[in-house]
């Protein structure tokens, strides 16, 4: 009888938790309701923003910036604290383009049970690198993996910082070396104003995410998209938007 109660209680005592983590957990749609958590927005415009995320990279990310240059479109880097302390000269150079640098965290350690003091750690270490190479503290931040939660969430909130996914039809797997012809067919069939779309400009051979950016702005260019920054892209978009986030505008 007590080894019957004794499964009862340990039954009871799951079944709490696992409702807990349920009462807990939220969905994206959820978080977009807060206003400053975006997968992609809305627009009347032809208006799409390219992300690039994991550098800077001393190889790949000049050649990017170039060929960005080449089609006059403008990207978000979100770069890694630890790469953007080793090579702030291609942080000035990726500001001096009109590109924005937004914060992917100092270590970019994969890790959704990440608690709230290591990452307001990471964000910080990271927004005060940027900080002393740009002069400015980036508004936006984006996890690692795109692994989020009420924790990660919040902490980001928490540090003034809008919370930038990308498009669950645009996540172009260039980290997984597909062949730039997949990279290209990933994000330009279908393609939708306001997209954010995942690219990367560091974490490995970015070769064929280098030969596939100049096709997919060709494609861009064709049918009318503006490349814009993504603080740009909710500056166009958003009804409203608070003082604290620095608009990087396509002049």
């Amino acid at each position: 009888m007590r080894c019957l109660l004794f499964i009862l209680c340990l039954t009871l005592i799951s079944l709490q938790s696992h409702f807990e983590v349920l009462a807990d957990s939220k969905g994206r749609f959820d978080f977009e309701k807060t206003g400053r958590v975006f997968w992609e927005v809305h627009s009347k415009e032809k208006l799409v923003a390219l992300t690039f995320d994991d550098g800077p990279h001393p190889l790949y990310t000049p050649q990017i910036l170039d060929i960005l240059a080449k089609y006059d479109a403008r990207a978000t880097f979100f770069v890694i604290g630890k790469n953007a302390e080793k090579y702030p000269d291609i942080i000035r150079k990726q500001v001096d383009a009109g590109h924005e640098i937004a914060n992917h965290t100092y270590q970019h350690d994969y890790d959704i049970h990440v608690s709230a003091t290591k990452l307001e750690q990471e964000i910080k270490k990271t927004s005060n690198i940027i900080y002393s190479i740009t002069g400015y503290t980036p508004s936006l931040f984006r996890p690692v993996g795109g692994y989020y939660n009420d924790t990660i969430v919040k902490t980001a909130l928490k540090n003034d910082n809008y919370v930038i996914m990308w498009g669950w039809h645009q996540d172009t797997k260039d980290w997984s070396q597909p062949g730039t012809k997949k990279i290209i067919h990933n994000v330009i069939s279908d393609t939708k104003p306001g997209d954010i779309i995942l690219l990367h400009d560091s974490g490995g051979n970015r070769t064929q995410t280098v030969e596939a950016l100049d096709k997919i702005l060709a494609v861009f260019k064709k049918e009318g998209y503006e490349c814009v920054t993504v603080s740009e892209l909710l500056y166009r978009t958003q009804p409203t938007l608070p003082v604290s986030l620095r608009i990087f505008l396509h002049f």
